[in-house]
Formats: structure tokens, sequence, C-alpha cells
């Protein structure tokens, strides 16, 4: 019997701006307009102050790292990533904002060395380099086959899904969207005639079926559909009601299979719900935040690959890969660390009747 599973790789904020695109084939222009640093390399100097020595002019799959031995395998079908920087080279810094990422163009290989999809960009950071940047980076984007999700050159391409083929027969279908509380400032929504991203002012059952109605558009039978969100701050487990319920409503109103949130800066909680995927928070994947800290007991310097099988009646399996960054590259978590996440996540779950265990691989498998 053919195979009706649909294996999606999801992961939260993927951020190759800034010190990482320093050591990239392409570096673009380092000066930056933060408050305390003026140069992008010096973020690349605390990191090796942390970690050691990283080399420069790297390959695209450098920073992968460890990942790529999954993400090129066979176990994935759809590969859906948070993209947390501009893609750019041109475009001014947006006023009054304190943090602005990008990445020069010439580096978006290091996208298609993982064999990303689709990004999502309904984000806080997508416009950091004005209008311009966001043209520019959708144009990039779209020049290497990548499917985009939550920002355009007005709301119509802002709100248009992303569908990618899977070659099993089924097909997913992902929406992102964007809320103030991530930090998005109101003034990049998308509009009739202005671009920017699908902003979300609040989470009312008006826009529950304003993202039904959007997916209906395009959803077939046995599609897999996604809705992406940005939303909530960058750090702490707390799960605002109104998350809960807006996650739950796209579930029941809009037959939504994956909730996808993002923003956090490490992961939170996870929720399967009649046989649905809640992820309130994937946490970071890839930044350049190593030597930066403060927020030591979240332990942002792990993150997770979330890969989710989806079968014909629901959500057949979750299982998360623990990583760390060293040296602007993925690695592994070691068992402790896994163990480590494995209690925190269950700790974070434990309203939803969600619990997370270590395998003999290092991986958590989860169950509910």
């Amino acid at each position: 019997m053919p195979d009706d599973r649909v294996r999606v790789f999801l992961a939260g904020d993927v951020m190759t701006g800034r010190g990482v695109d320093q050591i990239l084939a392409h570096p673009g222009d380092p000066r930056l307009y933060e408050a305390w640093v003026k140069s992008a390399i010096r973020y690349v100097e605390l990191a090796e102050q942390a970690h050691g020595p990283i080399p420069r002019g790297v390959q695209p799959g450098y920073v992968w790292g460890d990942a790529l031995e999954i993400l090129d395998g066979p176990t994935v079908d759809v590969r859906i990533v948070n993209l947390e920087t501009a893609i750019t080279d041109r475009g001014d810094p947006w006023p009054d904002k304190g943090i602005h990422y990008r990445m020069h163009p010439g580096n978006a290989d290091v996208l298609t060395a993982a064999r990303i999809d689709c990004c999502v960009l309904a984000n806080n950071h997508v416009l950091d380099w004005s209008f311009p940047g966001l043209e520019r980076t959708l144009e990039t984007l779209h020049a290497s086959g990548i499917a985009t999700a939550g920002a355009g050159h007005d709301i119509r391409e802002a709100r248009a899904p992303a569908v990618v083929e899977t070659g099993t027969g089924r097909r997913v279908v992902a929406a992102g969207v964007g809320m103030p509380s991530s930090g998005i400032p109101t003034m990049w929504a998308a509009g009739e005639d202005e671009a920017g991203v699908w902003l979300l002012p609040s989470l009312t059952d008006s826009l529950v079926e304003q993202v039904g109605a959007v997916l209906e558009t395009l959803r077939r039978p046995g599609d897999v559909t996604v809705v992406s969100i940005h939303w909530g701050p960058n750090w702490g487990y707390h799960i605002p009601r109104s998350h809960r319920r807006f996650a739950q409503a796209l579930i029941d109103t809009v037959g939504v299979d994956i909730v996808h949130g993002h923003s956090s800066h490490h992961p939170i909680g996870v929720e399967i719900y009649r046989g649905k995927l809640i992820l309130y928070g994937c946490g970071d994947l890839i930044n350049d935040y190593e030597g930066i800290g403060g927020e030591e007991k979240f332990r942002p310097d792990l993150g997770g690959m979330y890969l989710v099988t989806m079968g014909a009646d629901g959500l057949e399996e979750l299982t998360i890969v623990p990583t760390r960054l060293r040296r602007f590259r993925l690695e592994r978590a070691g068992r402790e660390d896994a163990a480590w996440l494995a209690r925190t996540l269950t700790m974070a779950s434990r309203r939803f009747g969600t619990r997370f265990e270590v395998d003999g691989e290092g991986m958590l498998r989860v169950h509910w």
C-alpha cells in the first residue's frame, strides 16, 4: 500500500543574518545601528570568546552542522522554518528599532543547503531594512525556489499560503501570521496597496474565520494544513489563555492540522488537541547569540528540530531532536542536555497532558 503519511520538519527562529552572515561566503556590510554594538563582526568575536575560533568563508551547509543528516534524509518530506532576518543588500534600517538583522543575498544558499521548502516571514525582523529590504528578501527567496508565507507586496500576497508538494500525493499548505505581542510594529501590517506582513491585531473568532477562508481557497482533500504564528515574548514558559483558545479554534473551526508557534527564544509547551498538534513556541534554532549572557536559566543555547508525522487521521508521531549551537554551527545535544530539555518541556506541557522522554538515540519522544 502507498504511504500516505506526511513528515514535516518544523523549526522556530532561524536567524542567519548579522554575525552568522559575516562567516559565510559573501558577508554583507557589517555596520550596525544598535546602541552598544556597531559591527556584526563583534558578534563573531563574542562567540569565539565563548567557544573557540570560527572559520570564515564557510560552505553554506556549515551552520546546519549535524542537522543536515536529518534534513537530507528520507524521513523528511517538507521543511518549514521561521526566517527571522531580511535577505538584502539594499534598504535603510527601520528607524527607532534597536536591532536590525540582514543576510547578504549571495548567502541564500545557506537555506537551499538545508533544502528549506518554506520560509515564514510574518515576524518582527523581516522589515528591519524597510520595504526595499522586504522586496529583496522575497525576490531572493523566490529565485532560490523557496516558498514564502506571511509577508508580501500587499495583503493578498501576505495572506497567500505556501503550497509544498510532498511526492506522496499529499501537499502541505502553510499560512503565516504575526502578532504585535512578538514585537512586530503595527506599521508593518500589509494593506491593499502596502507591502508588509499579515498582522493579526488580536485573537478573535472573526480572525479565526479569516484564516480559514484563506486556507479554503487552496485546500484539497488530504492536504496537511499549517498555521505558523509569531506571537508572545522571547522569554518565559507562560502560555496565555488567548493563545490556547485561538490555537484550538483553528483546529475546531478551520480544521488546521498543525499550529506552529514561535518567537520564544527557547522551546515552550506542546499540546496534542483532538489528534492535531499545537507547538506554542519552538525556540531558536540558529542565531548569533553565543557569548551573550543574561537568560541562562532558560538554556537558550539548546534548540530543537521538530519532526512531525501526520497520517490520514491526524498526528502519528512527534520527535524533537535536541540541538545546541557551538561556533555558529548546530550540534546534536548530549544526553544530559536532552534530559534537561525533556524535563523542562514536560513541566511546561503538564497542563496539556503531554510528556517527553529521551530515547536510546538521544531524541525526545512525545507521549500524550
